[in-house]
Parts: C-alpha cells; sequence; structure tokens
C-alpha cells in the first residue's frame, strides 16, 4: 500500500509544478463521499502533527494522499509549498506556492507565502510585485511597503526601491529602520549630501541618541568628508568621553595628519577602555609586528598598547599572549615567559602559547625546564607533534639519548610536518652519533637531506660527522662547501670546512678558512677553533705559533687532556674525535 501512495503522491507533485488548471494525478471516487472526506479531513490533521513533530517527509506524503480526494483545495497546496521551503526544495516550493495562490488570490497568506517562495528563488522583481499588490490591498500594513523595497533593492533597482521607502515615509512619518534603508539607496545613488540629511532627521528628532551622530560620522568618515565627520566624532565624545569608535576615528586623522601627540593621546585612550574590544585592539596591533623590521618604533608602541590591554583585560589570556610575542621578538625573554605563563594560567587551551613557551625555553638554553614543559603539553595536546620534537630537543641536550629517539619517532607518528621532518632526522642523526650509531646517524642525515637538500646545518653537521670519523671525506668536503654556498657568513661552517680540509691533507686551504674563520670576534673565544688552528699550523711546520694557539685553546676554557700533550709536547697529536666548539 505504501509503494501505491508514494507513486501517487509523485504525479501529483508533478502536476504541482506545472501551469496547468488541472490536476492530472490519479483521483480517487468512492460512492461514500461522505465517508471519504472524513478520511481525508483525518489525513489532513494526521499531516499537521507529523509537519509539527519535524517530519516533513511524511507530511508531504499525507497531504499529497489528500489532494487524491481534493484536488482543488488551496490550503494542502500551501501547506506542501511550505513543507518543500523546509526541505530546501526551492523548485517545488515554488510550483505549489503558485497553485495555492492561483486558486485563491484573495488569501493574502497564500501571496505572502508566493513572495517567500520567489525571494527564496531569488526572483526578487517577482517578490516585490506581491508586495506592492499587498501594500495597495493592505494599506495600514507597513511591513508590505517596507519588503517592497528590500526586494526591489536586491533585484539592483535601486531608484525604484528608494521611491518605494519615500512612500513609506510619507505614510509612517520619520523612522529609524526606514530612514536607514533610504540612506543606504540614496549612498548607492551617490547622493550624499540627501543621504546625510536623512540620519539629521533622527537627530532632530531624538538629539540626544549618540548612535545616529555616530552613523551620520560614518557616513562622512566613508565617503572622505573628514572634517564633517570629525565634528560628529568630536561632539560624541564631548557627550561620551569614553566612545572608542570616536577615539579610533580621531586618532585615524591624527596620523594621517602626521600629528603625533594626537594620534597617540587618542590612541591610548581607546585602548585603556574596557568597552573597546580586546579582538578589535589586537588586531590592531599585529600589524605593528610586521612592521618592525622595517621601524623599530612601531615595537615600543606595540608594547605600550598591549600592557594598556593587559591592564584593561586584566583576566583576558590573549592581552598576555600578545605582549608575551612582542617581549619575545624584542629579545626581552625573561618578560615573554613571563607573559605566557599567565595566559596559560588564564586559558591553558590554547596550544599556540604553549608552544611560545616552549621556544621561549629552548632560547634560553633552559633544558630541563623545555622538557618539563614539553611533558606537560604531551599530555594535554597528544596530536601536536612541536611539543615531542621539543620533548626530544630536551632531552638531547640533557643526554637522554634513548628518550629523544623515543619522542622523535612520536613525532614523526604524529604527523610532523615537511621542514619539520627534516629537523626531525637531522636531530636523530645528531642523537644516533652521540650513541657511536653510526649506520643510523648517516641513515638520518640521508632522510633529512633527501627532504631538505639544501638545509645548511645538517649538510655541515653530516659533513664534520663524517670527517670525524675520517670516512668518505670527498663526500664531507663537497657537503660542508654546499653549506658555506648556503651561509658564507658562517664561522662554525668556516671551521668544519677547514677541519675538513685538514684531514684531507690540504693543510694550505685549511690555513685559509680557518684564518677567515677567526675573523669574527666569537671564534677567538672558542676553544676548539683555536685549537683547530694550531693543528693546521704545525702540519704547516709552524711548531711556535701552534703552540701559541694550543695555549690559547687552553686558556679559553680547552681543558682535554690532548691538548694538555699538545702543549707539553709542543707537538700534533692526532685524535679521532678532535675538539670542536
Amino acid at each position: 500500500m505504501r509503494i501505491g501512495i508514494a507513486l501517487i503522491s509523485l504525479a501529483l507533485l508533478a502536476s504541482a509544478c506545472n501551469n496547468t488548471k488541472h490536476t492530472t494525478g490519479t483521483v480517487l471516487h468512492v460512492r461514500d463521499t461522505a465517508a471519504l472526506h472524513r478520511w481525508s479531513d483525518s489525513l489532513f490533521f494526521a499531516a499537521q502533527r507529523s509537519k509539527m513533530a519535524g517530519d516533513y517527509k511524511r507530511a508531504v506524503s499525507q497531504f499529497s494522499d489528500v489532494l487524491r480526494v481534493q484536488p482543488q483545495n488551496a490550503t494542502v497546496y500551501y501547506e506542501l509549498s511550505r513543507l518543500f521551503s523546509q526541505l530546501h526544495n526551492e523548485s517545488y516550493s515554488l510550483g505549489f506556492a503558485k497553485r495555492a495562490a492561483a486558486m485563491d488570490t484573495t488569501n493574502r497568506w497564500f501571496q505572502l507565502n508566493l513572495a517567500d517562495a520567489l525571494t527564496n528563488d531569488s526572483r526578487f522583481d517577482s517578490a516585490a510585485l506581491i508586495y506592492d499588490r499587498l501594500s495597495r490591498l493592505y494599506p495600514d500594513n507597513d511591513d508590505y511597503l517596507y519588503n517592497k523595497g528590500l526586494l526591489l533593492s536586491r533585484a539592483g533597482d535601486t531608484e525604484g526601491a528608494l521611491d518605494a521607502f519615500d512612500s513609506l515615509e510619507k505614510r509612517s512619518g520619520v523612522v529609524e529602520e526606514v530612514v536607514y534603508q533610504k540612506q543606504r539607496m540614496l549612498l548607492k545613488l551617490s547622493r550624499i549630501d540627501e543621504a546625510a540629511a536623512e540620519i539629521q532627521q533622527l537627530i532632530n528628532q531624538n538629539p540626544t541618541e549618540l548612535r545616529y551622530y555616530q552613523l551620520l560620522a560614518a557616513l562622512y568618515d566613508a565617503n572622505d568628508r573628514t572634517e564633517e565627520a570629525r565634528k560628529n566624532y568630536e561632539y560624541i565624545l564631548s557627550r561620551d568621553p569614553n566612545d572608542t569608535h570616536a577615539l579610533m576615528a580621531l586618532s585615524s586623522y591624527a596620523k594621517k595628519n602626521n600629528d603625533t601627540t594626537t594620534y597617540w593621546k587618542y590612541l591610548t585612550r581607546a585602548f585603556a577602555s574596557p568597552d573597546f574590544s580586546i579582538d578589535e585592539k589586537v588586531a590592531y596591533i599585529y600589524p605593528f609586528l610586521q612592521m618592525a623590521t622595517i621601524d623599530s618604533s612601531k615595537l615600543r608602541e606595540a608594547l605600550t598598547l598591549s600592557s594598556l590591554i593587559v591592564q584593561a583585560h586584566p583576566t583576558a589570556a590573549k592581552g598576555y599572549a600578545l605582549r608575551g610575542d612582542i617581549y619575545s621578538q624584542t629579545e626581552q625573554l625573561d618578560s615573554a615567559l613571563a607573559d605566557y605563563n599567565q595566559a596559560i594560567t588564564l586559558d591553558s587551551s590554547r596550544f599556540t602559547v604553549w608552544y611560545q613557551e616552549m621556544l621561549i625555553y629552548s632560547r634560553m638554553n633552559n633544558s630541563q625546564a623545555l622538557l618539563d614543559a614539553s611533558n606537560l603539553v604531551n599530555r594535554r595536546f597528544p596530536h601536536e607533534f612541536m611539543g615531542f620534537y621539543f620533548n626530544g630537543m630536551a632531552n638531547y641536550l640533557l643526554k637522554h639519548y634513548p628518550e629523544t629517539i623515543a619522542a622523535l619517532k612520536k613525532a614523526i607518528e604524529v604527523g610532523a610536518d615537511k621542514k619539520m621532518l627534516a629537523n626531525i632526522y637531522s636531530l636523530l642523526g645528531d642523537t644516533y652519533h652521540a650513541m657511536d650509531n653510526d649506520l643510523q646517524s648517516d641513515s638520518s642525515y640521508e632522510l633529512a637531506l633527501a627532504l631538505q637538500p639544501e638545509d645548511p646545518l645538517v649538510l655541515n653537521n653530516y659533513s664534520y660527522y663524517l670527517s670525524v670519523r675520517g670516512v668518505q671525506l670527498e663526500k664531507a668536503e663537497q657537503m660542508s662547501r654546499a653549506s658555506l654556498e648556503l651561509e658564507p657568513e658562517s664561522p662554525n661552517y668556516m671551521d668544519t670546512y677547514a677541519w675538513i680540509l685538514f684531514r684531507l691533507g690540504r693543510y694550505t686551504d685549511a690555513k685559509t678558512w680557518m684564518e677567515k674563520a677567526l675573523q669574527y670576534p666569537a671564534s677567538q673565544d672558542s676553544p676548539g677553533m683555536l685549537e683547530h688552528y694550531g693543528d693546521i699550523l704545525f702540519n704547516l711546520k709552524d711548531a711556535d705559533k701552534a703552540v701559541e694557539y694550543w695555549q690559547k685553546a687552553r686558556d679559553k676554557g680547552g681543558d682535554s687532556s690532548l691538548l694538555a700533550r699538545k702543549i707539553a709536547e709542543k707537538r700534533y697529536i692526532p685524535d679521532v674525535t678532535p675538539a670542536h666548539p
């Protein structure tokens, strides 16, 4: 039975969507007409119950069954139109709406439903015609004329929409909603003065309402009528000294006129106000951080403004996080850390702040704090690979090598991106080297270079460790030279290259590169570099100067027994694991 009803319903729906005057679907013919109507009435109310219960598809089926008995029932077409609108089938909804409205042209609800269906089908001009007719039939209902104006506006008929709103204003007087729509239409037509005059009507009617002055000021501002906008904003401030829109606008005008004092006066007043949205404040400041590389004064301004945010919103985590970012960018790491910690105390759900905290610990070389923080992060955010990467870094610096490997493998498992994956394999290479696992170390570096073949740090470290072992020295020389091509001003990379050349027996070339490295002031404090230079000099037959540099290396902190023997015996003593800065 249900299959039969469904097929009949589809036939009825199809017929409802065409423009013929007669239903072509199957209609039941039963001798007991009274009983049949009782059945259809019962089904009608059942359909209403289904509709109220939200079972729209069942209601459609039930109303369709009613049409089998009452094919000229306009109300059923109306109900089906509304149901199909709920089911987002605008084409069927419009078809049924047309049938209902055509069957009973005097029923305003059917006409309104047709207007809605036309609107949903983006036929705004046709919908506007219906509201125009209704506004004439029911002149006391202002909504019809208002909706006509809105629909004409959406149809792109700005002049027609303006005429509708003009007619409505003449009928109902000065009403805020109508004035707002009129000034929108006038602005579209570039009739600025008339649009302003509309808002002035609202001001004249209610001179104590500051919203109207704000609307007028914004209109002038948007149309480059700065002086008129300024006067309105100044009046607003005379009535409400903490109005943040006025403060920000006047600040902007002063900035354009290079009036730094006035700009800063209004801006700081706005930022000190709790009424000014913290999200708007943060959005205003972030461009300062991007401009800081060009103008360092922007960071100072950003720091002052972010402190005002913290004062105005002491319980908002994002204010502290923002100021932490600024402190971090200005290398005030202790202050940055304090703000990040406070942000986390107020809201521990934001991984980005935890990330910044871990980054600060890394920059401060506080390995234990980094380990503690990353352990906590990994429990809270098990799907963030950076927590495991930082954990691996901390364990590596603390010489916890098995834990390093476990953390880095977890970072890979969680899903590190390509750039970080190269860094992870590089750190794995360092870790396996520290554990004397040369096979895994080389394999890890190869994986890192496959992902980032021009990573100077990986090229440098891999080449240095090969030279330490005295293997694949030609390959080491090529990689080290490549790292210098990428970062030609790195004294550490120069030292590595010089050491590889030394291991290859190219002492003169090694001396040239070592002397380049030692031209950098920091290199003069590196016991490893100084010892390397002494080794090179001895192999170039300059024993006295070699001893001099070995002594300098010891004075700078070099304390290996091998270095002591070189000084005591005044000769170069080979070692497969020479010092390195």
